[in-house]
């Protein structure tokens, strides 16, 4: 199995190095080695796939280059990576390149990704839907995952799993962090003002003006896009199609209405209603 995970490995760098050539050859040497190198950042089941399937629109308008790599998380049997070979995968991106993946707000990530020459998109979500859909995607969509046994096997109902998200499991080989820990994780990136931090829900319900952001962050960290704006806008948002992730299940902004039970909610104003009021989704406990 390693020979071929390294096959492919070097199949995907091979391709990446034509893909570099091809770009350099269509926009210019200077231009695309003046671009900045784009990571698209995200919490899991927070919208990663989204903001992929978003810069992937842009080597269509500009000296963009995807590599076609994994997540710079994830190796390419999808396990999970260490600190040091994700690193390792950010600083390997070139000047163009485009990737995405799950890094959180800690050193040396910061440093790595708010020099120049970098350009990173942090998306978050309403951490109330994240719940859910983490329980939809473990339960019914990802049978392999850490969680699916606990969720389906000793937990009984939505209620139930739901509250477990919330809080957290230590059972052994059922480890999850509470929904908090999960956040505090990223949220330094909201401090950070080489980044740029979307929400989720703008990028579903004002898409136009989401990726007008996106493309007057992009020009303000060295991108040069080679189109009109609003042709540039309408590329992007072109490249948005969800239902060709294969996590994809609702992406409906709210959606934790039609599955929070009075319990949950009582327990998540107490475990972590501060999180919803820093990011702006609720003002107060009452909700």
């Amino acid at each position: 199995m390693d020979i071929l995970y390294t096959t492919k490995n070097r199949l995907k760098i091979a391709r990446w190095q034509a893909r570099r050539l091809a770009a350099a050859l269509r926009w210019g040497p200077q231009v695309l080695n003046s671009a900045p190198a784009v990571l698209g950042n995200a919490m899991p089941k927070s919208g990663s796939h989204l903001i992929s399937q978003v810069i992937q629109g842009l080597p269509r308008i500009g000296p963009f280059v995807d590599p076609g790599f994994m997540p710079v998380t994830r190796s390419e049997d999808n396990s999970k990576l260490s600190e040091q070979e994700t690193l390792e995968n950010l600083q390997r991106m070139q000047p163009g390149d485009i990737a995405y993946g799950y890094v959180k707000a800690s050193e040396p990530f910061i440093s790595a990704l708010t020099q120049p020459g970098r350009a990173t998109i942090f998306v978050y979500r309403d951490p109330r839907d994240m719940v859910v859909s983490h329980v939809f995607y473990a339960t019914q969509m990802h049978k392999g995952h850490g969680m699916h046994r606990y969720y389906t096997e000793t937990l009984q109902t939505m209620e139930e799993r739901i509250e477990a998200a919330i809080r957290g499991v230590e059972e052994p080989g059922s480890e999850l962090s509470s929904v908090r820990d999960k956040y505090l994780g990223y949220l330094g990136w909201l401090e950070q003002p080489a980044v740029l931090c979307l929400r989720f829900e703008d990028l579903i319900l004002e898409r136009q003006a989401a990726l007008g952001r996106i493309l007057n962050y992009l020009e303000g960290r060295g991108g040069r896009l080679r189109l009109e704006r609003q042709q540039a806008i309408a590329i992007l948002e072109q490249a948005i199609v969800p239902k060709k992730s294969g996590t994809f299940r609702k992406g409906k902004p709210g959606n934790w209405q039609e599955h929070f039970t009075a319990a949950n909610k009582a327990l998540f104003k107490e475990l972590a209603s501060d999180i919803l009021i820093q990011l702006g989704y609720e003002q107060n406990n009452d909700w």
